[in-house]
């Protein structure tokens, strides 16, 4: 609950996750703090890449972000 309030502020922290083969972009989050998304990354990395994705790379953004999640 407080993550949806600090994402409504723009103040969450999310993951944008872009992969070469297959193209796409992944949000992941929201988060509190930053710490808790660079503890929790990893996971969705390795995901990623066990679903067969190369070339993934991310940066750490604070910012309100609404659907897709996906693209």
């Amino acid at each position: 609950m407080i993550r949806n309030f600090g994402n409504k502020l723009g103040l969450a922290w999310w993951a944008k996750i872009e992969t070469g083969k297959p193209s796409g972009t992944y949000w992941f989050g929201p988060f509190i703090t930053k710490r808790s998304l660079k503890e929790n990354i990893s996971s969705f990395i390795e995901d990623l890449t066990q679903e067969g994705s190369e070339n993934i790379n991310y940066s750490l953004v604070r910012c309100k972000k609404e659907e897709p999640l996906t693209i």
